[in-house]
């Protein structure tokens, strides 16, 4: 297979080029620079390249977008307009370069999140049915709605089928949400944070890679598809999984009005959660290496 990888250079963009390269295929990563060391057995063309000779050195059989500025950073105006328009512009970029194609991929797979479905909470220690690929979005805050927009710029783009993969928090050793989440905890800091019944959708990066793959190869699977594990956790249950694999205490409370006091409009990043189903990809016959949060820790952490 050969493919085009946009945002190929960050955490998933990285672990998913290396996979993807192993098992024989050409990859072609889009950037905006090229590295100085380029990590051997992967080709390198910048955005311009590209728009200048979008069949690149062959047809293409699939695109993978990853593209899209952080949104770990303090959401002021100018922040929250370039999380939308970067995910927007690289869309509409990457749809006028196919249109310029001579044969167009068959397969698009975009990046999208969790979130989309809108805020949940836990109540008396029961979880709420967890959404599933069928559940409407939900446009009701600031990250629901980008993911709306974000969808809706990659179904314009013109290949024979669209997988829009809604990421869970993403959990691996060198980026991701583990290294933030998991800090204060190393810290014997560690606690809930608000009501702690906001829902904690996980995914570990290997998972991550495994699903792309089955999205790619996958002529059946079309859509929105849930990049998250199948065990479901609000914030209290995964906060305590953590402590008990770090061998931390579990004991800190971070009322909501101090993160929000702190973050502003971005504490919905700790605040607010999803329960969701990877109904698709368990449908698929996908295993998962990482079902569960404590196997999927401890992996992290390198312990046995």
């Amino acid at each position: 297979m050969r493919t085009a990888l946009c945002g190929g250079t960050g955490f998933i963009g990285s672990a998913l080029a290396e996979a993807l390269s192993a098992r024989g295929d050409e990859v072609w990563i889009i950037t905006r620079s090229k590295p100085a060391a380029p990590a051997a057995g992967l080709l390198y063309a910048t955005w311009d390249e590209w728009q200048a000779a979008p069949d690149l050195t062959g047809p293409l059989d699939a695109i993978v977008n990853l593209s899209g500025e952080s949104i770990g950073r303090r959401w002021t105006r100018e922040a929250k307009r370039r999380i939308v328009s970067s995910r927007q512009d690289a869309a509409a970029r990457i749809a006028g370069i196919v249109g310029r194609m001579q044969h167009a991929p068959a397969t698009l797979v975009n990046a999208s999140a969790i979130s989309v479905y809108g805020h949940a909470e836990s109540s008396g220690g029961r979880y709420p049915a967890p959404s599933d690929e069928g559940a409407p979005a939900s446009r009701s805050d600031f990250l629901s709605e980008t993911i709306v927009q974000w969808e809706n710029a990659a179904d314009r783009i013109p290949v024979g089928r669209i997988v829009k993969l809604r990421i869970g928090l993403a959990l691996g050793k060198s980026g991701g949400s583990y290294p933030m989440l998991s800090l204060p905890t190393k810290l014997y800091a560690g606690g809930r944070l608000g009501s702690g019944r906001q829902g904690m959708p996980w995914i570990h990066i290997d998972d991550i890679v495994g699903l792309i793959l089955l999205c790619l190869d996958t002529p059946a699977i079309s859509g929105p598809v849930n990049a998250v594990a199948p065990e479901t956790v609000d914030n209290d249950a995964f906060g305590r999984v953590l402590a008990k694999v770090l061998r931390r205490p579990y004991w800190l409370h971070a009322p909501a009005w101090a993160i929000r006091a702190a973050l502003g409009e971005m504490s919905a990043l700790l605040l607010t959660g999803q329960f969701a189903v990877p109904r698709k990809a368990l449908g698929h016959g996908y295993e998962f290496r990482f079902p569960r949060l404590a196997e999927a820790l401890r992996d992290i952490e390198g312990q046995a």
